[in-house]
């Protein structure tokens, strides 16, 4: 049996994904009771920013394109003006960043882990698509408080500067069906593991255990993940990858 990845493979090639066990256009929703405390929600927000940063500035080391590494940097750039803005926002609140994102640091830099490709092309994905989705997330989460999170939501809305990593992935599927059909299946596999991030950061109505969210609290989440998958799906059709 010969599965997608072994077609038209060129001599001496050999695609794999990582295996898991290898080290916005959604509208805001006032989730009231499941939506996290403020500081949670600056805190995670934040410390997400952070590994973006990072996780690009360790792409651009294994880039041997200079054009590359130029287009990347611009990402990363994006990533930790935007980590800088939530923490400023922190300070201003009059709270310790660190104190705040220290919580995050564990279970975050463990998604990073489980998310990075095996070679910089999954990795550029993985930040394209797990940033999509969780910008959206927070940007949904944002009406639940006041002017916070009208300025969270501004900073999570200025330019992100991904379009370079766009640029990157689909001038190397141009041509190339194996490569598309990895990098198509690399992207869904991503999705369940942001979403576990996301409602990891719910918070169980007062009625049930915690940690878990019951069946009212999943009908209130429903929609808004619904228009998660669904940015998800439009994010990846534009670069001509299948969601």
């Amino acid at each position: 049996m010969r599965w997608f990845w072994q077609r038209r493979r060129p001599p001496g090639r050999i695609l794999r994904l990582r295996s898991r066990d290898e080290a916005s256009d959604v509208r805001r929703v006032d989730f009231q009771q499941l939506a996290p405390d403020v500081s949670t929600y600056l805190g995670q927000a934040a410390y997400l920013q952070l590994g973006y940063a990072e996780t690009l500035s360790s792409v651009i080391e294994r880039s041997p394109e200079l054009a590359h590494k130029e287009s990347l940097s611009r990402a990363a750039g994006a990533a930790l003006f935007k980590h800088q803005a939530l923490v400023a926002l922190i300070r201003d609140r009059g709270q310790d960043p660190l104190e705040l994102m220290l919580p995050f640091r564990e279970p975050l830099d463990s998604f990073r882990q489980a998310t990075h490709g095996i070679r910089p092309l999954e990795t550029m994905l993985t930040v394209h698509v797990t940033a999509g989705l969780l910008d959206d997330f927070y940007l949904s989460l944002s009406g639940s408080y006041g002017e916070t999170g009208r300025r969270a939501a501004g900073i999570l809305r200025a330019d992100t500067d991904r379009s370079p990593l766009v640029a990157i992935i689909t001038d190397a599927i141009a041509g190339d069906d194996e490569m598309r059909s990895l990098l198509s299946l690399w992207g869904r596999r991503l999705v369940g593991d942001t979403l576990l991030v996301a409602r990891g950061a719910l918070r169980p109505s007062a009625t049930e255990r915690p940690g878990a969210l019951g069946r009212d609290d999943e009908k209130q989440v429903e929609p808004v993940f619904t228009q998660l998958l669904g940015a998800h799906s439009r994010r990846m059709t534009s670069i001509g990858l299948d969601a």
